[in-house]
């Protein structure tokens, strides 16, 4: 399934190592590089550079000669964001793993706070941060619900956002954040940690998902196996978001295939397989025309709620 992964190391050399994957990134690559290294708990940070420019390839190899924590893996091509993971992941040397985007920026406590929710949750544990516009509002898709066809349509087209459709929407970032880790169906990828064993367990991300979706998929994979997906409201990571230079068409067109591939693995009886592939033609185009309807109209209007803004206090975690 899982393309480069497992690597079984029978007795990880260190506690923590961050795996991060770089396709063509940016600036702000090196300004994320730069708080990964300022984490007095990353022992180890394991860089998949699955295509750079050549000025910013040679600025990674720059700061790798000179950071001994830091692994380059290069040279292997543009080989997707799950199989990237997945190849990182079996050089790490860490008894936690955590994967973060190469435009997320780490704040102080997220790795402490996500390990904490991880180490106490039934395995397979996936624990998820709390991820942060660049304004401090909370950024859509780091707690989701349940995502099906169905949710998955009325989400893309915002129709779940009004009326009594409401019950059917994915994004939960419009409700109060609980004041502890609390169970979710399914975290953002741009930053999560999930220990080495537990990853083994899962036997890494789906190597046929090239772009997105496979987070989706590695948290109902663990939900299957028994395990525990966890959003951690105090681990904190700003995301800029946006920065890789790519065409946003392609990136949705990666994002609906994805979904089309997800629902129909997932499907366990006749009438989810045939709504999977009577529905995923209808994801693909919504997905891919979300750029177009963006640059026409300026993007949908959303309020957003306060980083800050916390729910009041409760008697047991929040589902």
């Amino acid at each position: 399934m899982a393309d480069f992964f497992p690597a079984r190391i029978a007795s990880p050399a260190v506690d923590v190592s961050v795996v991060m994957v770089v396709y063509r990134t940016g600036p702000d690559l090196f300004t994320s590089i730069d708080h990964v290294l300022n984490e007095h708990r990353v022992d180890d940070f394991v860089i998949v550079d699955n295509g750079s420019t050549e000025e910013d390839a040679a600025r990674l190899r720059a700061i790798a000669e000179r950071e001994p924590r830091i692994r380059l893996l290069h040279g292997h091509g543009n080989i997707g964001f799950a199989r990237g993971a997945n190849l990182g992941a079996s050089q790490a040397a860490g008894r936690w793993l955590v994967f973060l985007n190469p435009d997320a920026f780490l704040q102080e406590g997220c790795i402490d706070a996500l390990i904490t929710a991880a180490a106490s949750a039934p395995s397979p544990a996936v624990a998820g941060a709390r991820v942060l516009n660049p304004d401090g509002t909370e950024q859509r898709g780091a707690r989701r619900g349940e995502v099906t066809p169905v949710t998955t349509l009325l989400s893309f087209t915002h129709l779940s956002e009004r009326g009594p459709l409401r019950r059917f929407e994915i994004h939960r970032e419009f409700e109060p954040a609980p004041e502890r880790a609390a169970p979710v169906p399914t975290i953002s990828g741009a930053c999560f940690c999930v220990s080495r064993r537990d990853f083994e367990r899962l036997n890494g991300f789906d190597g046929r998902f090239f772009l997105h979706v496979e987070d989706i998929d590695l948290c109902w994979r663990a939900r299957q196996m028994g395990g525990q997906v966890l959003f951690q409201p105090n681990a904190r990571v700003i995301h800029v978001g946006h920065t890789s230079h790519v065409e946003p068409m392609l990136v949705e067109w990666h994002k609906g295939r994805g979904l089309a591939r997800y629902f129909r693995k997932r499907a366990d009886n006749p009438l989810r397989m045939l709504l999977a592939w009577a529905l995923g033609p209808l994801i693909v185009l919504a997905a891919v025309s979300r750029p177009v309807l963006r640059s026409l109209t300026g993007g949908p209007v959303r309020r957003l709620r306060p980083a800050d803004e916390t729910a009041p206090p409760a008697t047991g975690p929040k589902g």
